[in-house]
């Protein structure tokens, strides 16, 4: 207990892919971009560059005899897809065409000898990617992280139900227990037992929804930062030791310097890594591109990204150089965030404990190199043996009875303004009053039906299903012009109209007793989330 104490915690999430079926948005031809949307498009790139990757590097961890133990989120629409069967066969649909466009491309840099060990690079990395979830994994990657949970290698800790911003909806207290139990019904179905954390998505939190977690048996949760330090009363130790809700609830906050501090390590050395963004599908001709798409076709991402980030000229990426430069910077940010931790340690004249966030994203899909700093960051974590590794509930089980300060933490959030200011400005504002209405009226439901069968109830589980989706941020967050890069803004409206219509017209048909099987079944399929969600979540308490 003497030595400074460490917890690591991986967010991962991706938004809710509606299953067409069939073609996406360019129609006809065969290619990649004809047989998936953009928005599934962006979910198969997640799966090759973030969630594959981050099996593997467990599995490296595993096989080296390397000991770690982290925190991970899986959230129930990314669980979902996961488990969508024709969703992962459009997957491996889409993978095999980047196979046959690294093929191509092979073929046409053959005299290239240089970027031609690029492209065999990126070739057979997909090639093995194939192999891994086909075989390895037998298209069950929910197992396979589950496995590692088994092992006793990761606690999964559970969030909300959909990406909602629950600080937004903690004064109908219904929205919230619909958003927290309808997630812990199917998080224990997935991944076989009850979470004792709670991720906030955002980290949004505000104080009424402590003792909803506590009501639900949660023991724990993260905030940003700030929440502590100007909390009431502000936390005696800083960020470096949880604090305790006076509903019971134990409060860590994340490291936010940790992150301050990797990113000015990663700009020391500018134009090694990857470039992500430059990706060939956007540089080459629509000739080069014939192998990935089908005619008349968009140009979308291959994965076959060919440059480093350098600021001046186009340098060719070389990714033994960028994952040494990885496993360095990985040694170096333990190094400072070491001394960091022990300068805390000898001040507090106690242990200290530092919680370090990432998004699954940050680790392959933004920054493509991540997987190997974080399994560079636990190999050296392990070499050195001067710090602890915990899961947060690990930390927690071993000091039973330790008294932490009572203390309630600030309304914050993780956003860029720190609170909730971009979700709730004239870009997006409009869309709550339409959101809490549609609320008051499943509440309303649930009271008028509240022992239904057969057609109906399959009606109110799906109106359920709408407005927990129209609540999450996916959609928010792109409306604002400073929001999120993984979906477009005529995306985002579309997908919350689309919600929010859904739900109006399962109202109205259950108003007059009236409703068509037919577009039942086809939304059902379309939105295929929530399998084991009952609609009276959203009743109130007695």
């Amino acid at each position: 207990m003497n030595k400074p104490c460490l917890c690591i915690i991986i967010n991962g999430h991706e938004p809710f892919v509606s299953f067409s079926g069939g073609g996406g948005a360019s129609g006809g031809g065969g290619g990649a971009a004809a047989d998936s949307s953009p928005e599934e498009q962006n979910f198969f790139e997640a799966v090759s560059e973030t969630y594959i990757p981050l099996l593997e590097l467990f599995g490296r961890l595993e096989n080296s005899g390397t000991p770690f133990r982290l925190g991970m989120v899986l959230s129930p629409s990314l669980c979902a897809m996961f488990q969508n069967k024709r969703l992962m066969e459009k997957y491996v649909g889409w993978l095999d065409k980047r196979i046959d466009f690294g093929r191509h491309e092979l073929d046409r840099c053959g005299a290239d000898a240089e970027l031609s060990s690029l492209i065999r690079f990126y070739f057979t990395q997909d090639i093995e990617r194939r192999i891994s979830l086909t075989e390895r994994y037998g298209m069950d990657l929910l197992g396979a992280f589950g496995s590692f949970q088994k092992k006793g290698r990761i606690e999964f800790l559970g969030t909300a139900a959909t990406a909602a911003f629950l600080p937004f909806y903690a004064s109908m207290s219904e929205a919230v227990h619909a958003q927290i139990e309808t997630a812990l019904v199917h998080h224990r179905r997935y991944l076989g037992r009850a979470p004792s954390g709670f991720w906030l998505p955002d980290l949004g939190w505000t104080a009424a929804l402590g003792p909803a977690l506590m009501e639900y048996h949660f023991s724990y949760t993260v905030v940003d930062s700030h929440a502590l330090i100007l909390g009431r009363p502000p936390a005696g130790a800083g960020i470096f030791n949880p604090v305790k809700t006076s509903s019971g609830l134990t409060v860590f906050a994340r490291d936010i310097t940790a992150r301050t501090d990797l990113n000015e390590l990663i700009k020391v050395r500018p134009g090694i890594y990857q470039m992500h963004f430059l990706d060939a599908g956007y540089e080459l001709s629509l000739e080069a591109l014939k192998p990935l798409l089908g005619p008349g076709d968009c140009r979308c991402s291959t994965g076959y990204r060919y440059w480093q980030e350098a600021e001046k000229e186009k340098i060719l990426y070389k990714p033994q150089e960028a994952r040494e430069l990885a496993c360095e910077q990985a040694r170096d940010f333990l190094a400072l965030r070491l001394s960091r931790l022990e300068e805390a340690r000898r001040r507090l004249e106690n242990e200290a404990v530092s919680v370090w966030t990432f998004d699954a994203a940050d680790l392959g899909r933004r920054w493509y190199e991540g997987p190997f700093f974080l399994e560079a960051l636990i190999h050296e974590i392990a070499l050195r043996g001067t710090v602890d590794i915990f899961s947060p509930q690990d930390y927690l089980d071993q000091r039973p009875g330790l008294p932490f300060q009572i203390s309630e933490p600030e309304y914050s959030s993780s956003l860029r303004d720190g609170y909730g200011g971009m979700l709730l400005d004239a870009s997006n504002d409009w869309i709550y009053r339409h959101i809490f209405r549609s609320i008051q009226r499943m509440i309303e439901m649930t009271e008028r039906f509240p022992a239904d069968t057969g057609l109906k109830e399959r009606a109110l589980n799906q109106a359920a299903r709408e407005i927990l989706l129209a609540q999450s941020t996916d959609w928010s967050k792109p409306l604002n012009p400073q929001g999120d890069e993984k979906t477009t803004r005529e995306h985002a409206e579309k997908e919350l109209e689309g919600a929010l219509r859904n739900f109006t017209t399962i109202y109205e048909a259950l108003g007059s007793n009236h409703i068509s099987t037919e577009w039942l079944a086809a939304l059902e399929k379309r939105h295929a989330l929530f399998p084991y969600i009952n609609y009276r979540v959203f009743g109130k308490k007695k």
